[in-house]
Order: structure tokens, then C-alpha cells, then sequence
């Protein structure tokens, strides 16, 4: 069985950026930048007030001292002028500083008067002035890639750009597939279940920044899972989840294989999840995950959430892996990575880990209370409370 390591390096050989569209900025939140933003100017572009007060040359700023008021100087509309020796004009926020002036008396420490100014004793000798291009000058730029944050969408408008270049949205086709499985809402057999697995991979790959469609449910034919196929035609992912083992009726890889399916792996030292498998079909990626709850979105979390990251022209690295201490102890590991449904909280000495009693891989309410995956190392020896060991978040 391939090492997890392995497989995720084996698994990003297979994605590709997509392509790159014009949007407007205000859709681009989350969205994945293409293309570098460049400041078409600085920011600010003069020298701007940071305070309510009073423009003036520090030099005048002597005791007793009265200035003789010259104009108001606002945001969007400076004093028509300059500041000479002996002169003040009023200053707010966000007003570009007169020429002649380099420091801001603030209001709280002047005193005024018809036509005039002083400062009080004691004033505050800071110059209260934001200079011209101090938050970023002209040709400053925001590299690509990048995803969007809303810190980023502000700094991509203050920046003049709109609209903006970002990776289309890979478009990632899941097909369930089992003669026991119904959709939501529908009445299930006495030999049925629901079929969830979709619904939580949507939302998780959704996040991630995918389109992601729920295929109709391909029954345990080869003729139902060639139609699937079929149906997945213009994704740039088709991923099916069930049917990935080697038993007589988990047919996705001999109807994979019929189609054309290039197969780069099948099965891998993993708990859960061993069946998965991946490769090329036709134009798309594949991966075929297991059709238990919890190993599909275990899987999806390790893999496919840095595939869908690959293709938006990130680097796709594995699922980042901190560290904590363990809040009960946990018997020894068997020969697969073990990524263990667990809840992570802060503690004293920082984060404290602790799995579920339950591990297997059909129990979803467990996933639902857990926050984290507590990663066991292949034959990883026993370890008591209070172990530093490694999770990733869900």
C-alpha cells in the first residue's frame, strides 16, 4: 500500500491550474488571484492629517506663542496655500497637509481664539501626519497566487484595480454510487440508507473554492456507472465515492478502466479510507474514494481539498499538521496512518487533543462533534495523556 506522503505527491502530479477570468472586485471574495495587482499610486497619495487639529510648522510651536489662522484644510479639499512662519491652518482627519506645515497640533492640546491658535503646555510633539505613500507607494503589488481575504479585497480597491484576474472555479462532479442508497428526502428500503457522503464533500469542496455537482446515484451496473460517467462529462474532477474496493460488485475501476482510465494508484496505507484510488480519465482527474461516511470525508479532507487548491493554481500542500498534548491516552497504532476523529481546546500548556473512544468509519455523528483529526503515525507505539502528538483541523 502507498505511504500517505506518497500519495498526496502522486495525487497533485495529477492537477494542473485552470484557467484564469476576468471578475469584478466586489465578487472576487475568496476567489484565488491569477494575475499580480499593481498600486497605479501611492497610499496615501500626499501627506494626509491623522488627526483632528491644527496644520503648523513645528518650529513656531514655542511657549506662549499665539499662530494666526489662515484656512481649513478637510478630506478631499486642502487649503488653497501654503503655511508660512507664524501661520496655522485647521486641519481634520484625513486632509492633505499644506505645504509649509510638517507636524498637526491636536485639537485637545490647542487653545483658539478669533483668527488665532496656541498650543497648550505640554502638547503632544508628534506629527500626527501620515506620509504620502505610507501604507504602500505607487507600483506596490499584491502577488499571484493568493486567495482574497477580505483584507485583501480592501488593500485590491485602495490599490485602484477592479476588475480583477482570478482562477476560474474547478468544477468537480461527485457520483455516489450503490444499490442501497437513496437520496435525502426519499424513503429508503428496508435494505437502504440515505446517501450522504455528497453533501458533505460539496460543502467541504464548495469551501475550497470548487463548483461542485451531485451526479444521480449510479447503481451497482456497469451500464449505471458508465451513464455517471457520462454525465461528468466537463468537469475537470469526477470523483466517485463507493465501489472502490475489490469486491464483485465494486465495479468503479473495471468501468473506469473500460473507459480509459489512466490509474496512478489504488489503495493506500491510510485508516480510514484504503480503497481510494486515483488517475486520469479522458480530459478530467479521478479519484475514487470508499463509500463509508466518514473514510469519503476523511479522504476528501487529506486529499481532495489541496487538489481543488492545486488546481486554483495554489501549491496544494498537505492539510497543515500542529501540535498538542493528548487529553487521554491511545493504544498503539497499526500499519496505516491513522487520522482519528478527535476534539481539540486550548489548555494550559496550549492545545489539548483527545479522540473518540469510536473510530469506525460508518459513525458520522461522531465526525459531527469532532473539530479535528488526531494523525497517528504507521505503528505508532502507545501514548499517554499528556503526549505531544499532531492533528490537522476539520
Amino acid at each position: 500500500m502507498l505511504p500517505v506522503g506518497e500519495a498526496h505527491a502522486r495525487l497533485m502530479a495529477l492537477f494542473s491550474p485552470v484557467e484564469s477570468e476576468t471578475i469584478p472586485l466586489a465578487e472576487a471574495g475568496a476567489r484565488v488571484l491569477a494575475v499580480d495587482v499593481v498600486a497605479a499610486r501611492a497610499q496615501p497619495p500626499v501627506a494626509i492629517s491623522a488627526m483632528d487639529g491644527y496644520a503648523v510648522r513645528a518650529a513656531d510651536l514655542a511657549p506662549g506663542v499665539r499662530l494666526r489662522l489662515v484656512g481649513t484644510a478637510a478630506a478631499g479639499r486642502g487649503l488653497d496655500g501654503r503655511i508660512g512662519a507664524g501661520e496655522a491652518a485647521r486641519i481634520f482627519t484625513g486632509a492633505p497637509v499644506p505645504p509649509g506645515a510638517d507636524t498637526v497640533l491636536i485639537q485637545e492640546d490647542a487653545d483658539t481664539g478669533e483668527g488665532w491658535v496656541a498650543p497648550k503646555p505640554g502638547h503632544d510633539t508628534d506629527s500626527n501626519i501620515r506620509p504620502a505613500g505610507g501604507d504602500f507607494p505607487a507600483g506596490a503589488r499584491i502577488v499571484a497566487p493568493r486567495r482574497l481575504s477580505p483584507a485583501d479585497l480592501a488593500l485590491v480597491a485602495a490599490m485602484g484595480a477592479d476588475p480583477v484576474r482570478v482562477y476560474r472555479r474547478p468544477v468537480v462532479a461527485l457520483l455516489m454510487t450503490g444499490d442501497e442508497l437513496v437520496m435525502p428526502g426519499e424513503v429508503p428500503g428496508p435494505d437502504q440508507v440515505v446517501a450522504s457522503n455528497a453533501f458533505g464533500l460539496k460543502a467541504m469542496l464548495e469551501a475550497a473554492g470548487a463548483e461542485v455537482r451531485i451526479l444521480p446515484i449510479a447503481r451497482d451496473t456497469a451500464e449505471s456507472l458508465d451513464l455517471g460517467f457520462s454525465l461528468a462529462a466537463g468537469a475537470d474532477l469526477l470523483v466517485t465515492i463507493g465501489g472502490a474496493s475489490v469486491g464483485d460488485r465494486d465495479l468503479v475501476r473495471p468501468t473506469a478502466v473500460a473507459r480509459g482510465l489512466d490509474l496512478e494508484f489504488h489503495r493506500i496505507a491510510i485508516r480510514p479510507g484504503k480503497p481510494l484510488m486515483a488517475g486520469r480519465l479522458g480530459g478530467a482527474a479521478f479519484v475514487g474514494l470508499p463509500g463509508n461516511p466518514v473514510s469519503a470525508l476523511v479522504t476528501g479532507r487529506v486529499f481532495l481539498v489541496p487538489a481543488v487548491e492545486r488546481m486554483l493554481g495554489l501549491a496544494g500542500d498537505p492539510p497543515a499538521r500542529l501540535r498538542a498534548r493528548l487529553g487521554a491516552p491511545v493504544a498503539a497504532n497499526g500499519p496505516r496512518t491513522h487520522f482519528m476523529r478527535a476534539r481539540v481546546e486550548a489548555g494550559p500548556d496550549g492545545w489539548r487533543c483527545t479522540a473518540f473512544d469510536r473510530q469506525d468509519s460508518s459513525l458520522l455523528s461522531i465526525l459531527s462533534d469532532a473539530n479535528a483529526l488526531l494523525v497517528r503515525p504507521e505503528s505508532d507505539p502507545s501514548q499517554q495523556l499528556g503526549a505531544e502528538v499532531e492533528f490537522i483541523w476539520i
